[in-house]
């Protein structure tokens, strides 16, 4: 059995460039269907956030139609310390055999700055071991900064949340930034498949997918790696 850390969101809203707060948290599918795939093959899921504080799902992540017409609160509710996460700052990588990033827009507002976890996904990076970052998430990467200034992600393949995704689902105007476009500025090679279709792209230990459909096939291939 492997022990897989869950970095999750503990952002609440996403402050857009009007200085809205929209409401926001993890994204349901993204976080469930993962830890359903992970925990059904015997492997063990624990749970991080930026100073372990709840993490609360996107409400319009919870909505049926959605999650295929299903009612995930409970299977939600009733995930094993979801409810009271590590601190992010006290995680030892060590301790894990893989990490993963899910999305919903709230890594946008906590994780895209947030050093503790800039510095875990270099040394996951440099370590070897499966990482599987997905939709939102991958804001994540921002922070991850090498001591010489550069980022631990430059040149590597790898998708996120696109920009015709996000105009699609009538944010992108509102944005103070775009996903694809900073990504692409710290020299990531993006890679862009269909909106809201399945896609994941692998490059050595990391493992990206573009949105929520592809959070399933992404969490095939980091177990296809343990």
């Amino acid at each position: 059995m492997s022990r897989i850390l869950f970095v999750v969101t503990g952002a609440r809203h996403w402050t857009l460039k009007d200085g809205t707060e929209h409401p926001t948290g993890y994204w349901a599918e993204e976080l469930l269907t993962p830890y359903e795939t992970f925990t059904g093959a015997g492997h063990e899921v624990v749970f991080a956030t930026p100073g372990g504080v709840a993490p609360v799902a996107d409400g319009g992540s919870l909505a049926p139609e959605n999650n295929g017409g299903r009612d995930v609160r409970p299977a939600l509710d009733a995930i094993a310390g979801l409810a009271h996460p590590l601190k992010l700052a006290e995680i030892d990588l060590a301790d894990y055999d893989a990490v993963f990033y899910p999305g919903g827009h709230g890594p946008m507002e906590d994780l895209a700055v947030d050093a503790d976890s800039g510095r875990l996904l270099a040394a996951a990076l440099d370590s070897g071991k499966p990482l599987g970052v997905v939709c939102h998430a991958p804001a994540a990467l921002l922070a991850a900064d090498r001591a010489d200034g550069g980022n631990a992600f430059t040149g590597y393949r790898l998708t996120g949340f696109t920009n015709a995704e996000e105009t699609q689902a009538g944010l992108a105007d509102r944005a103070l930034w775009l996903l694809q476009d900073r990504l692409a500025a710290l020299g990531a090679d993006f890679q862009e498949g269909e909106p809201w279709q399945p896609h994941v792209v692998a490059d050595r230990n990391l493992v990206t997918g573009q949105n929520p459909a592809s959070s399933g096939p992404l969490a095939d291939e980091i177990l296809a790696r343990l």
